[in-house]
């Protein structure tokens, strides 16, 4: 055992120092692991069930005729909801400490292999297009978990040598796609899903409940691409582009 360079095996101060910044460490994981454990508790419960409900609404909303009195005031129960989500993925990320507090998808996309721990050497390259647009934090989210699934499945599956993520800000939608030059997925699980896993599955039903649209290509030998489309109605919350940094 070392501690700053100094062999503290046969120094009883030493050691005794070594002992306490272990105690504190184990007590600083403890502590982080159940901010952790509440944050996702909150985030997979309170926060989902809200976001079902203001796409629901946003649903009804978008029915009803342009001159509707009540669909002016269904705006204003959703912008009150947007920014109450918001204040509440604040305080969900307050508790995640350890994955930083930026709402950035490239910069969140680039940590996931350090998330993973990956060891596989596989080049990753995120490519922004066009001008980056503050997302509506509902909608971000499920892009998140659409892009991470297909982002984690290729670094763990696919014995891709590269892996490339495509964050496109289209005049008309915003565009996801997620590549690899790995040796593909068959057809049948392309078409059906392989059995016990709802990886494909779940990231066409989060793409539905968002109003996208998700398609898939893949040939076995060939690599596989996953491209989700978003309208822009409802890609960006207030339509402002995000301020530069």
């Amino acid at each position: 055992m070392r501690l700053d360079g100094l062999s503290i095996s046969r120094n009883p101060y030493l050691f005794h120092l070594w002992s306490i910044r272990k105690k504190e460490q184990v007590r600083r994981d403890e502590r982080l692991a159940e901010r952790m454990r509440i944050a996702h508790a909150l985030h997979d419960t309170v926060l989902q069930t809200f976001q079902s409900a203001f796409l629901q609404l946003h649903v009804a909303a978008d029915q009803l005729p342009p001159n509707s009195p009540t669909k002016l005031q269904l705006r204003k129960v959703l912008e009150l909801m947007e920014r109450a989500t918001e204040e509440f993925r604040r305080a969900v990320r307050g508790l995640r400490s350890s994955e930083g507090e930026s709402n950035d998808l490239e910069e969140s996309f680039l940590r996931i292999p350090q998330e993973l721990g990956t060891q596989e050497q596989i080049a990753l390259r995120i490519l922004v297009l066009g001008s980056p647009r503050q997302l509506n934090p509902v909608v971000r989210d499920e892009i998140y978990h659409i892009g991470r699934e297909a982002l984690v499945n290729a670094l763990r599956h696919s014995r891709a040598s590269s892996v490339e993520v495509e964050l496109e800000y289209a005049p008309r939608r915003f565009r996801l796609v997620v590549r690899d030059n790995g040796c593909g997925i068959g057809s049948e699980v392309l078409r059906s899903g392989r059995e016990g896993h709802w990886g494909l599955s779940g990231m066409r039903e989060r793409a539905q409940k968002i109003g996208g649209t998700l398609r898939t290509w893949s040939r076995e030998a060939a690599g596989t691409e996953i491209e989700l489309s978003v309208p822009n109605s409802t890609a960006f919350g207030s339509g402002k582009r995000r301020p530069a940094s």
